[in-house]
């Protein structure tokens, strides 16, 4: 161990972040997306929202004729 677990709180983690390509034992992870994964992204919460609306509309229905 480097000593930065216990400096940084972090004892509980196998590995050392003075590891290279290595931080608390897990590899290196990109943090953006790409753009093909944001339209897909952004295509399923279109689907989920348009089907919101459409169960939205459903019950407003259900309860005027109700009325």
């Amino acid at each position: 161990m480097c000593g930065h677990g216990e400096l940084y709180g972090h004892h509980s983690h196998s590995g050392c972040c003075c590891q290279p390509g290595a931080f608390h034992g897990r590899p290196f992870q990109r943090h953006f997306s790409s753009r093909e994964e944001r339209i897909a992204r952004l295509e399923e919460y279109l689907k989920e929202i348009q089907a919101e609306a459409k169960a939205a509309e459903e019950r407003l229905a259900e309860i005027k004729a109700a009325g």
